[in-house]
């Protein structure tokens, strides 16, 4: 599954983790320290932090770890557990550190922008650290957008993903199924066709356009007694308009006139998907 990394660096976003040479470095005992309580990255790849403990083994840690002091006994790792995991299998006794004061918004917006730099997170570790994030600091999905350096779009089909039922979820994590996967299963409108969708596609290890096809053009699968035949003009605005807007569009036709239904799963996919007219219009 591949992911853009922020168009920022992460000092200029967050610029308390920019260490300079007027910084006090302390070195502290590795048992003082703990992790990001707000870390949303559920597993650490082992063969990269290996190959960090062989450098710290070689070199030392030579990026000291931004911490803050813990309101339970010790340090908060504010940025580089992954040195700290490093240095844990290397077995040092004491790591270099800057301290610095973080609120616990500050501390949780630095655990999701970090590893969203770093490109560590998976898709639904990143969804759900979004929604935490909105929830903890009360953000509007523009705000949350701006504060990760990501257009809000992203920030709205990442969050989409929390609306898929918890085995497609499972498949998503786990890179099982992509995010072109996921977005043509955010266009069906049962939870229960979705994983069985989802199942079919990991079981023929289908491809997003034979997905996309079974999604958008169900009539394909219809037999010929049951198929309600349909313009193929229409049919084909139909296909457009899903594509574009990640979710089921009908067009209903009348003798005179017709309609068009998009379907849309909440406030902020309603907002989503008017931004998105608004950006095709302009």
């Amino acid at each position: 599954m591949v992911k853009k990394g922020l168009g920022k660096g992460l000092e200029a976003l967050i610029p308390q983790l920019n260490v300079t040479e007027a910084d006090a470095v302390h070195e502290v005992a590795i048992e003082e320290l703990r992790p990001n309580p707000y870390q949303p990255r559920r597993e650490f790849n082992q063969e990269k932090l290996k190959e960090l403990a062989e450098s710290i083994e070689q070199h030392g840690i030579i990026q000291p770890l931004i911490v803050r002091k813990s309101k339970v006994k010790g340090y908060d790792i504010v940025a580089g557990e992954r040195r700290f995991r490093a240095a844990q299998l290397v077995g040092l006794e004491r790591v270099p550190v800057v301290v610095r004061e973080f609120s616990e918004v500050e501390l949780m917006e630095v655990a999701v922008i970090e590893n969203l730099q770093r490109e560590d997170l998976n898709a639904l570790e990143i969804a759900e650290a979004y929604a935490n994030l909105m929830e903890k600091a009360n953000m509007t999905q523009e705000q949350l957008a701006r504060r990760v350096g990501q257009s809000r779009s992203h920030v709205a089909n990442m969050l989409r993903l929390l609306q898929l039922p918890s085995s497609v979820q499972q498949y998503v994590s786990r890179g099982t199924l992509s995010m072109g996967h996921a977005r043509a299963l955010l266009a069906v409108d049962n939870a229960k066709k979705q994983s069985q969708l989802a199942d079919l596609v990991v079981q023929q290890e289908m491809s997003v356009r034979k997905l996309e096809s079974l999604v958008y053009n169900p009539e394909k699968n219809v037999s010929r007694e049951t198929k309600v035949k349909k313009d193929p003009n229409v049919q084909l605005y139909e296909d457009e308009f899903r594509r574009y807007l990640g979710t089921s569009v009908k067009i209903l036709q009348g003798k005179k006139r017709g309609k068009i239904e998009i379907e849309y799963f909440s406030r902020d996919d309603l907002e989503r998907i008017l931004g998105l007219i608004a950006t095709k219009m302009q």
